[in-house]
């Protein structure tokens, strides 16, 4: 059976973290972000932790918190990194949303951002563009599979795609 929870996917980027926060706020509901409980949890940095351990080791982490949610959120909106769409029982969590956008608006939305540095600084694959538009390119496909829902965020207003989402569920 799957919980009352809205579930964000989508490529590193697209602006899960800054929808879901836009729309907990509006809408009153709890905002979790499964990157932050990973790293909460293991009192250590997404990119430590795959430097450190490795990336199967962060996606077993994921799948642990995905399980948590399973047997312990509803009501809630939960914006996921963006490899989470891969846990097992994601289709139990809720109703995914798909936050699409091609690679190069992502790509330039954080080159273009306030605090780009920052931004590139946490998805540091994107100082490698190339390979960053590679796994896009393998992921784009399964989000589209996976997802209840796509809302396409390219070049739309934030209050725009939150009202979009809210009408969809």
């Amino acid at each position: 059976m799957s919980k009352n929870n809205i579930i964000l996917i989508g490529f590193m980027g697209v602006g899960k973290g800054t929808t879901a926060r836009a729309y907990s706020k509006k809408y009153g509901i709890f905002n979790i972000d499964t990157d932050d409980l990973i790293e909460s949890k293991e009192n250590m940095r997404v990119k430590d932790i795959f430097s450190k351990y490795g990336e199967s080791r962060f996606r077993e982490l994921e799948q642990e918190c995905a399980d948590w949610i399973e047997n312990s959120v509803d009501n809630s909106l939960i914006s996921c990194g963006g490899g989470f769409y891969k846990v097992n029982n994601l289709k139990k969590l809720g109703k995914i949303i798909l936050l699409h956008a091609s690679f190069d608006w992502i790509h330039n939305r954080l080159l273009t951002a306030k605090n780009s540095k920052a931004k590139i600084k946490k998805r540091p694959l994107f100082l490698e563009p190339q390979k960053a538009r590679e796994l896009y390119n393998d992921r784009e496909k399964a989000y589209l599979e996976i997802a209840d829902i796509v809302i396409d965020v390219e070049n739309r207003d934030l209050i725009e795609i939150i009202k979009e989402i809210h009408k969809k569920i």
